[in-house]
């Protein structure tokens, strides 16, 4: 999915001012904000990742949430050919059905409950096109940000169907690193953590948790109490590291649903903008003059009817790097 951002830099962990992580400092609120991308078809999307108060958790650096849509009467997704560099795309579906192609020569379905992750180091493009038969379009996008050892890598494509775990009354689908005793197979190249966990009425769960990690609780539907703080729909809970554990209670009377993500604080200092995760001005302008010059460093796309998207100019000023503000102790909004 193509995305547009400003300068970035990565966060680093909430602390007490000792230097070591706190687990008691609250659960900090995003909210989402609405989002047009681009394309023949303009859909609207909520983004709360990457925004002022926060950039990235662990490596994870962009979050889009989008539906559910009524394909009928919005078009549906139509993601005309767009470049990446220095990231992964992930990408996944509550319902409908999207049809991926990408200049590796990947040609894959997105499904409900299925991991469709590509990796676009030095570079790759890729379409995005919701499929005749869905009616209904309803996920998540998500990117991670590449450490500098790996952000020249080559394209990759992967695709996963995690088995659904059950917990106190949770259904958890693991599809990126380890949760509830299970664990996805797909590598990554720093530590993480991806997986739906679908709440049933009324019920509360506690999952252990890694405390090297901090993580961040996306709700897509109903109200979910999070360590005493309540997420509502669309809304981001970012959890700081030194947790071993996460309670989440559903507090409404019909099943909700959430994407938790987690890893490792990422130190390293990045610039994001449109699709490109580098680490300066300079290799950003370097990509999008090779995405302008149709260079081979993004490959082509086959199989879609349409024209490439344009990159964007760029702004007046230097692209620089933004870290996080800090916040004090105890903050939850």
């Amino acid at each position: 999915m193509s995305g547009v951002g400003a300068g970035r830099a990565a966060p680093r962990a909430d602390d007490d001012g000792s230097g070591e992580p706190s687990p008691d400092a609250g659960v900090e609120v995003l909210t989402a904000r609405d989002v047009p991308l681009g394309g023949p078809r303009a859909m609207t999307v909520r983004r709360t990742l990457p925004q002022r108060a926060r950039t990235l958790i662990g490596a994870w650096c962009f979050i889009d949430h989008y539906g559910p849509d009524d394909v009928a009467g919005t078009g549906g997704m139509d993601v005309a050919p767009h470049p990446h560099i220095g990231l992964q795309t992930v990408s996944w579906l509550f319902s409908g059905e999207i049809e991926h192609r990408d200049s590796l020569g990947s040609h894959a379905f997105v499904r409900p409950g299925e991991l469709n992750l590509m990796t676009g180091g030095h570079g790759i493009s890729h379409t995005e096109v919701s499929t005749p038969g869905t009616t209904v379009l309803h996920g998540v996008q998500l990117w991670v940000a590449l450490p500098e050892e790996h952000r020249g890598t080559g394209r990759d494509f992967r695709h996963h169907a995690p088995s659904p775990v059950h917990r106190d009354g949770a259904t958890i689908r693991v599809f990126l690193g380890s949760l509830a005793e299970e664990t996805s197979p797909v590598p990554t190249f720093t530590p993480l953590l991806g997986a739906e966990i679908v709440i049933g009425p009324r019920a509360t769960t506690t999952l252990d948790t890694d405390t090297a990690f901090e993580h961040g609780l996306l709700v897509d539907q109903g109200s979910i109490r999070v360590e005493g703080t309540l997420l509502n729909g669309a809304e981001l809970g970012y959890l700081g590291p030194g947790r071993d554990s996460v309670t989440l209670t559903n507090e409404t009377d019909a099943p909700a649903r959430a994407v938790l993500v987690g890893g490792t604080p990422f130190e390293e200092q990045i610039v994001m903008w449109w699709n490109f995760v580098g680490r300066s001005h300079q290799d950003i302008a370097e990509a999008r003059e090779d995405w302008a010059a149709a260079s081979d460093r993004f490959g082509h796309v086959d199989g879609y009817p349409g024209d490439r998207i344009p990159a964007p100019a760029l702004p007046n000023a230097v692209l620089a790097p933004r870290g996080n503000p800090t916040r004090p102790k105890g903050s939850t909004r």
